[in-house]
C-alpha cells in the first residue's frame, strides 16, 4: 500500500450524489487514503498535467487509478481518457469509466480509446455503493501496476 501521502484514487465526477456516494462506499471498506475530485473534464486535464490551479503539483505523484465519469462538463470523459492514453506520463495509469450511460457506442469508443474498465453505475443505493467497493477492492488490492 502507498503510504498516506499518495493519490490513490482522481476521481473525475460531476454530479454532486454521485461524489457523495462513492466517497462514501470507498471509505466505507477503508478502501483508499486519498482521493482527489475534480469536477470536470477541463480540471481533469490541468490535474493530470499539471496545469492552470495544478501547475505546482508534483507529476510524480500519479494516482493510482482514475475514475472518469462520460458526460462531463467543459470537456468529456472520452476527450480526458485520449489525453491520458496519448502521453507517456499517464498512458499507464488504469482508467475506469464510471458512468450512467449504458449507450453501446460509449462502451465501443472508450476501449477504443484504451479505457481498462467501464462499469455502468446502478441506480440502486446498495448497488451502487456494493459496485465501488468491488471496483475499488480490485484495482487498489488486487491490481499490481507497472513500476515505472
Amino acid at each position: 500500500m502507498p503510504d498516506d501521502g499518495d493519490i490513490e484514487i482522481l476521481l473525475v465526477e460531476d454530479n454532486p450524489d454521485d461524489v457523495e456516494l462513492t466517497l462514501h462506499a470507498l471509505k466505507r471498506y477503508k478502501l483508499a487514503n486519498r482521493i482527489d475530485v475534480v469536477r470536470d473534464g477541463e480540471e481533469a486535464l490541468d490535474y493530470l498535467f499539471g496545469r492552470g490551479a495544478y501547475s505546482r503539483r508534483d507529476l510524480s505523484r500519479r494516482p493510482r487509478v482514475v475514475l472518469l465519469d462520460l458526460k462531463l462538463p467543459k470537456v468529456d470523459g472520452l476527450e480526458v481518457l485520449k489525453a491520458m492514453k496519448a502521453d507517456p506520463a499517464t498512458r499507464s495509469i488504469p482508467v475506469v469509466m464510471l458512468t450512467s450511460s449504458r449507450e453501446e457506442r460509449d462502451v465501443v469508443a472508450s476501449y477504443k480509446l484504451g479505457v481498462n474498465s467501464f462499469i455502468v453505475k446502478p441506480v440502486d443505493f446498495e448497488q451502487f455503493v456494493d459496485a465501488v467497493r468491488q471496483m475499488g477492492y480490485y484495482w487498489l488490492l488486487l491490481n499490481h501496476p507497472p513500476v515505472e
